[in-house]
């Protein structure tokens, strides 16, 4: 939601502003009295700062490695009767991409890691009354990703090493319900549940180069398979109308991030030679429950425009002992600034600027088989949004 950019996402579950209150919270379909669509897409520039690196076999630091990424949105809402509504969603809940390079200093602990994760979301929600609704919509999930590690040459680690990469994909269904209550004539809480959804991707594993190209086995693929449960959510804010002209917003989500211990890829098929070392691949991840709160506010400037603005802070799930190079995450702040813009009654231009900076954080891998690599990270991101909302 680019409007809920603007304001930090302070009030995700609360406002109902727009049509993209079918994933923020369903039950604010039901305070849209027109027929409408919303379009947008927010492009992010993620800028990583790597520094004070060891690594036992040498190579490169390779600083921003997450290449800048488009993410889409697109929702519609149809009110049906004074009590039902009627919407679809279409967004990406849940994304990754680390690239470092064939010759990044950590490369036998992760080269590249990609998930894409794609939502289709069909929604109700009823209104019992003026001041109380619910809302619920089952979700579509696809789910595609990449995983790929350059694998140590056991005679000479760092000479003549192999590549490793797995492909894999699946769709799964999860839903999100809501409720939302008027709770006074200025106030307005609401609260979303999201589902948690289990994927079993199956994939393909393929070995080339190095040491699998000296055994002949360079260029082959063998089945694969990864289990990947993303996790559930409740969100809860508060919008209050303060006067004609501001509004304040304030939330919290509880995210079960402690779902995702590890990162295991099974592999079958493979000759004797490497079912010992590659048949079941697993990465200790022991991350935890997580919980990220945000204010905002917006200002109406007159009948065409709206200003707004919000703080956030978000915990980050990783642990010190098992954070990797594939998400070397810390804890981190996030201020945001929009607006929207209604050059006519029925079109809502919605822009938004957010710029995300974590904490520094360290990564310290160490195996018999893969040498040791630590890092010091300093990440930060900037994120523009734009999108449009027509109404009929």
């Amino acid at each position: 939601s680019i409007s809920g950019l603007g304001s930090g996402f302070a009030g995700r579950t609360s406002p109902a502003e727009d049509a993209s209150t079918v994933f923020g919270n369903p039950a604010g379909m039901s305070r849209l009295k027109s027929e409408q669509f919303s379009l947008g897409v927010a492009t992010l520039f993620a800028k990583n700062d790597i520094s004070q690196t060891r690594s036992t076999f040498g190579g490169q630091e390779d600083g921003d490695v997450v290449p800048t990424t488009a993410v889409p949105m697109g929702y519609y809402v149809k009110p049906i009767d004074e009590h039902w509504a009627f919407g679809v969603g279409f967004y990406v809940p849940f994304g990754l991409i680390t690239d470092y390079g064939s010759d990044f200093a950590g490369r036998y602990y992760g080269n590249k890691s990609e998930v894409t994760t794609l939502t289709f979301q069909p929604t109700i929600s009823y209104a019992f009354n003026d001041r109380v609704s619910i809302g619920f919509g089952p979700t579509v999930n696809r789910i595609s990703g990449e995983i790929t590690g350059t694998v140590p040459n056991p005679l000479s680690p760092g000479r003549n090493d192999g590549k490793l990469k797995s492909n894999g994909d699946d769709t799964a269904l999860g839903f999100n319900a809501g409720v939302l209550v008027q709770a006074t004539d200025r106030t307005r809480v609401g609260l979303t549940y999201h589902s948690k959804v289990s994927y079993h991707l199956d994939a393909k594993t393929k070995v080339s180069n190095g040491i699998f190209s000296v055994i002949g086995l360079s260029g082959r693929s063998y089945d694969a398979s990864l289990d990947v449960d993303t996790p559930e959510s409740v969100d809860l804010s508060v919008t209050h109308q303060l006067d004609d002209d501001w509004t304040l917003y304030a939330g919290s989500t509880w995210t079960r991030w402690s779902r995702f211990k590890e990162l295991t890829i099974e592999n079958s098929g493979l000759p004797p030679l490497l079912s010992g070392s590659l048949g079941t691949i697993t990465e200790e991840q022991n991350w935890h429950d997580t919980w990220a709160h945000a204010i905002g506010t917006s200002y109406r400037l007159n009948n065409q425009w709206v200003l707004r603005a919000g703080f956030s802070v978000d915990q980050s799930p990783a642990n010190n002992s098992n954070r990797g190079p594939r998400i070397p995450t810390g804890d981190r702040k996030i201020v945001s600034f929009g607006a929207g813009w209604t050059p006519v009654d029925d079109v809502t231009i919605d822009v938004a600027y957010s710029y995300l900076w974590e904490e520094s954080v360290r990564v310290n891998e160490t195996s018999p088989a893969r040498g040791a690599y630590s890092s010091k990270y300093r990440n930060s991101a900037s994120g523009f949004g734009t999108s449009v909302s027509y109404r009929f």
